[in-house]
């Protein structure tokens, strides 16, 4: 899974045995060189469905690690692009590759912003928020936005029933439950509990105007639904 430039077996175990802040903080220099980086191709389709969705103005990406999607922002929007994460590290490694972007090290659950962006993503970063923090992460995005303001997000599918996906991230959240029942700090990090139902009904107890719309590149399934769809929860 990993590239020769990538963490070893025993920095991941370190990593993975700290607190979420400190564990990203010791991955970041070899953060691009795993697979936890959201893969190019997403964030292109991103652009591309959120190009139609424009113009926007400012924008924020939220829990932006080492800035894989300030890119997406600055092809979306005409005015400055802002990436906040809990990890200094993480945004150490941001700012050398993104100079040109507003760095801001805050907790997602604390945003200190109001009402000062057009436009909100986030990739790859809500495992690390179990459902009552989803709330407040939701909400703390809402008061970020302007009246009209967007937030976006990818959402894949979850994977069939059975399958060998399913059973590894069914492993992967049950080894993490464990480690958390065992050992403090805990590490919140879970695949299975961001469904699209249950985010939907999360946005909108926030405030937001709730669609969603297929991200075609990836397909769909056997029952005709997409693959991965455009999470698009827009602030009255």
């Amino acid at each position: 899974m990993f590239t020769p430039q990538g963490p070893t077996l025993r920095e991941l175990t370190v990593q993975a045995l700290s607190s979420v802040e400190r564990g990203y903080d010791l991955l970041a220099p070899k953060f691009e060189a795993t697979p936890f980086r959201t893969p190019d191709r997403i964030l292109t389709a991103v652009a591309r469905a959120l190009d139609d969705l424009g113009p926007f103005g400012s924008g924020l990406d939220v829990c932006c690690g080492t800035g894989a999607g300030l890119p997406v922002l600055r092809s979306v929007c005409a005015g400055r692009i802002t990436g906040v994460d809990l990890s200094a590290n993480m945004l150490a490694e941001a700012r050398r590759r993104h100079p040109a972007a507003t760095l801001v090290r805050a907790d997602a659950l604390a945003l200190p912003f109001t009402a000062s962006f057009d436009l909100a993503v986030s990739f790859g970063a809500f495992g690390h928020f179990l459902p009552d923090a989803q709330r407040t992460l939701f909400a703390g995005v809402h008061a970020a936005l302007r009246p009209g303001g967007v937030l976006a997000f990818p959402l894949p599918a979850p994977p069939p029933v059975g399958s060998r996906v399913y059973w590894a991230l069914w492993g992967f959240d049950t080894a993490m439950r464990v480690r958390n029942a065992v050992w403090r700090p805990p590490f919140v990090m879970y695949y299975r509990t961001f469904r699209l139902a249950d985010v939907r009904t999360r946005l909108e107890e926030a405030g937001f105007q709730v669609t969603h719309q297929p991200l075609a590149t990836f397909g769909t399934r056997d029952d005709g639904s997409p693959n991965c769809r455009l999470v698009v929860a827009r602030k009255a």
